[in-house]
């Protein structure tokens, strides 16, 4: 028979400070019967009685008085633990995120996953830097960037500028500088967007269709490139959400289709499945992503 120990040292020790069987399983808020059944399954474990039960109160026999110091310690560690235990699911699980989350959403989706009893602690960085900081077990996850097929979450990117134009898509071949004398205009790759597989691209088509290098830049933060866009007739490639947020006009590109691509990176398997599963559409919306179908 197996012993349930922590049970069965915890209605010995109330049924020894309470002085009866009735009054100890109060204690250890337990039906009389079933304390009576733990300390009789721990005597036989031991082999030795623990209560003298010729008395109508539960007296202790010598073997038990030497039993109980080391019991007592016992069931103070077991409570121990589950405080210890307790504390630690509220510890919060610091996810690394792009830099592109505002505060707005980053509390919106805190307040999402503490309603799952999930708690989470935000720690913003550069795409370079976030599956970096799970290797080096300063974050528990993050939100990596990936080429959009391979992404969990996806966010269509596009070109914004200050000034009003007509609707549809924009071709970048209208970019080409002419003999009209007017500044070249540029197109500002914003940090978030500094991977392979958005800014290479881009530059390829930058190459077919005839711009010059320095009309492609890649900047040092998002607020110097949409400050370089305010001042000028320059454009912003970033998602339409960013767009409205800063006050700029928005339009597909016309020669291709950029999107970044979100993936869940942890330290712990279940850790990325718990973010991905619970609060997939949470992280969607603090993304900016598409409402498309969860993935499995």
């Amino acid at each position: 028979m197996v012993v349930d120990l922590i049970g069965s040292c915890r209605a010995f020790v109330s049924v020894s400070e309470a002085g009866t069987f009735t009054a100890g399983a109060a204690i250890a808020r337990i039906p009389q019967p079933v304390a009576s059944r733990r300390i009789a399954a721990l005597e036989k474990h031991f082999g030795e009685r623990l209560f003298d039960r010729t008395t109508r109160r539960a007296r202790l026999t010598p073997f038990g008085r030497d039993m109980l110091p080391t019991a007592k310690r016992l069931v103070q560690l077991a409570d121990a633990m589950e405080h210890d235990a307790r504390r630690a699911k509220l510890r919060p699980m610091r996810l690394a995120v792009p830099e592109t989350c505002t505060t707005r959403e980053l509390a919106e989706l805190d307040a999402a996953a503490r309603a799952l009893d999930v708690f989470l602690e935000f720690r913003r960085a550069l795409p370079g830097e976030r599956a970096e900081l799970v290797r080096t077990q300063e974050v528990r996850a993050a939100l990596t960037a990936v080429p959009a097929e391979e992404g969990a979450w996806r966010v269509t990117l596009g070109l914004a500028g200050g000034v009003k134009s007509r609707a549809g898509a924009l071709h970048l071949e209208t970019l080409r500088v002419g003999r009209s004398g007017r500044p070249a205009r540029r197109v500002w790759i914003q940090p978030e967007d500094d991977v392979p597989h958005i800014r290479d691209r881009l530059f390829r088509v930058r190459d077919s269709v005839g711009l010059r290098p320095a009309q492609v830049v890649v900047a040092d933060s998002l607020t110097a490139a949409a400050g370089a866009v305010f001042g000028s007739a320059d454009l912003l490639l970033c998602s339409a959400a960013q767009a409205a947020e800063l006050g700029l006009e928005w339009r597909p590109a016309g020669e291709i289709r950029l999107a970044r691509g979100f993936e869940i990176t942890a330290g712990l398997g279940e850790d990325a499945q718990r973010l991905r599963t619970r609060l997939w559409p949470d992280i969607a919306r603090c993304l900016g992503a598409e409402e498309t179908e969860e993935r499995s």
